[in-house]
């Protein structure tokens, strides 16, 4: 698919999916929202380890309200249900895990495609804002599920109501995001990211995520058998193998995501 409002790189089992509008602060329209999701799912198979990022300044303001493709239809329920929920599905179906380098502003509906990703490394200017309020709406496109479960009820719910914007020094004190990193170590910090889990055990990765998401649901009892379950089939793979084998031989592994 040839891509207009997005980039998309792989690279030694990295892929790189770029927000690429940057005179609208990388603003989501029916297009782009379309081309990421067909993008997540295309580097589901190409890849061993998805970034999504932002061109320019921003990350993603959230949707353009001056799209005309939305502005046509004012039925927000439509278009979360067949434009929105399509990536948010996308990314957590994912089988191969995903970091958002937030690069800028995140606001809205990008924020909350940030939140989606299993890591969020930020730069130190960038900051999240649920802006929604603002114009008489709630968080959506995850907003509401991501943001209690990372940074607990009370702070999701002021970030809710008040619309404010919260630092990447806040998100990293919150809990909210994994890493910050400098203007001059943003790009290195990331990619770094992304390379270890491009070159990692992909179904050991796959197994983490599940087995984590599940645990906030789950009894103890539930999530014991679960990890007994998934651990089996890590045991059967080729890099649990590689793994021991280059532990005994006191050598980097070369995993080969499966």
């Amino acid at each position: 698919m040839q891509y207009e409002t997005i980039r998309l790189e792989v690279t030694d089992g990295l892929a790189v999916l770029t927000f690429d509008r940057p005179e609208k602060f990388n603003a989501l329209t029916t297009q782009m929202r379309a081309e990421i999701a067909h993008a997540v799912q295309a580097a589901g198979t190409q890849a061993r380890a998805l970034v999504i990022t932002g061109e320019g300044r921003a990350f993603c303001s959230g949707q353009d309200l001056g799209d005309r493709a939305n502005a046509a239809s004012v039925d927000l329920e439509r278009t979360l249900r067949d434009e929105y929920e399509p990536i948010l599905k996308a990314m957590y179906e994912s089988p191969i895990p995903t970091i958002a380098a937030v690069n800028g502003p995140a606001a809205g509906a990008g924020a909350n495609i940030a939140l989606a990703a299993d890591v969020i490394i930020a730069k130190d200017s960038a900051y999240f804002m649920q802006a929604f309020a603002k114009i008489g709406l709630i968080p959506d496109a995850g907003g509401t599920y991501w943001m209690p479960r990372k940074i607990g009820f009370a702070k999701a719910m002021g970030a809710a109501l008040f619309a404010e914007k919260i630092s990447a020094q806040q998100a990293l004190d919150w809990g909210l995001i994994w890493e910050m990193a400098s203007e001059e170590e943003f790009e290195a910090t990331w990619r770094g990211r992304g390379e270890y889990l491009a070159n990692g055990p992909t179904l050991a990765f796959r197994k983490i995520r599940e087995a984590i998401r599940a645990s906030l649901d789950n009894s103890l009892e539930e999530q014991l058998a679960l990890e007994a379950r998934s651990q089996g089939e890590c045991g059967k793979s080729r890099d649990f193998s590689e793994g021991v084998m280059s532990f005994l031989e006191k050598r980097a592994p070369k995993f080969e995501g499966r």
